[in-house]
């Protein structure tokens, strides 16, 4: 009866379905801020700026979507500013709506 009852189990269950991450950038630092890469943690690349704008000015807040197929919530985000700084987070981005990036 087991065996029966565990091939019934495996048939009604679906795989998780990856959703897209949304979540608010606001931009609360002195600087704009001209390319943004995600990646899971723990890969070793970063792959293209995902910014569909030029810049993320000073004081300016946007959308940000990541929709690349996975169903992972832990990220790193890498930020580049118009004066070359770069700074480097890791996020739950399951668990946030907003992220402020500050100086």
């Amino acid at each position: 009866m087991r065996i029966v009852l565990a091939a019934i189990a495996a048939l009604s269950t679906t795989p998780a379905l990856a959703q897209d991450l949304v979540f608010t950038l606001v931009n609360d630092s002195s600087q704009a801020i001209v390319e943004m890469y995600v990646s899971p943690v723990g890969d070793d690349e970063w792959g293209e700026n995902i910014l569909t704008v030029d810049a993320v000015e000073s004081g300016v807040s946007g959308d940000v979507t990541i929709a690349d197929g996975l169903d992972v919530c832990e990220y790193d985000l890498n930020f580049v500013t118009d004066s070359g700084f770069e700074a480097t987070e890791t996020q739950d981005l399951c668990a946030i709506d907003t992220f402020t990036v500050t100086d």
